[in-house]
């Protein structure tokens, strides 16, 4: 299943490629064998839900979640009913204490997505309880091509970059006419190592005023 929004036309190219054919066959042979996530519907769930022309800010991950239940396209992101994942409890720490909003009852990021924060994990998709288990298969070369097609866009796009494999990302993005927003992961492992009081919320909207651009409500609505 290919991106089909206004993402299609910028990204076409890439699915004509040989990685492009020799990725989806291992995809399809590791469901084959294995239990795979996101479900197979929901592996390009970011291009969909947050369309190209939209996009105002980028959050990378890197990983699909790999236990069951969580992942379903956006980074970072677990469905209503699903027990946040300690990174994600992080960020909500770290966004209270940035710009006030509380906490909610879920960690579905589907609210931010929709205000054109594009939810982006550089591999898509992952063998259960296997971290890493699907890089350097393909999916990189893929997801970097969504990277620089944003970085060509006019508009300026503000790039929210977590941890080392985000922040090596930053030799795609246009730095004199974009912006980026880097800090330690939110792992437990490294999120007091910069992480937390790095602001990333308050200084994406910041920057996107300064653009001229609406700024993004991050406070996200209880379910």
């Amino acid at each position: 299943m290919a991106p089909q929004t206004d993402w299609n036309p910028v990204l076409r190219g890439e699915l004509a490629k040989p990685y492009w054919a020799d990725l989806q066959a291992f995809v399809a042979d590791e469901r084959r064998h294995h239990q795979v996530f996101p479900p197979a519907d929901e592996v390009f769930v970011a291009l969909h839900r947050t369309a190209y022309g939209d996009v105002k800010a980028v959050i990378l991950g890197q990983d699909p979640y790999h236990g069951p239940g969580q992942a379903h396209g956006l980074c970072f992101s677990v469905r209503p009913g699903v027990p946040l994942p300690p990174s994600l409890r992080n960020v909500y720490a770290e966004l209270a204490t940035d710009v006030g909003a509380p906490t909610p009852n879920h960690g579905c990021l589907d609210a931010w997505a929709d205000q054109g924060v594009l939810l982006l994990n550089t591999t898509l998709t992952v063998r259960a309880h296997q971290a890493a288990s699907h890089q350097k298969h393909g999916w990189e070369t893929f997801t970097d091509q969504v990277i620089r097609a944003v970085d060509a866009k006019d508009d300026p796009v503000v790039f929210i970059l977590w941890g080392a494999a985000a922040r090596r990302k930053k030799e795609l993005i246009d730095r004199r006419k974009h912006t980026v927003i880097e800090s330690a992961h939110p792992s437990p492992l490294s999120a007091h190592n910069g992480f937390f009081g790095s602001r990333p919320f308050s200084r994406t909207n910041e920057a996107l005023v300064a653009a001229g651009r609406d700024p993004i409500d991050w406070t996200i609505p209880d379910r």
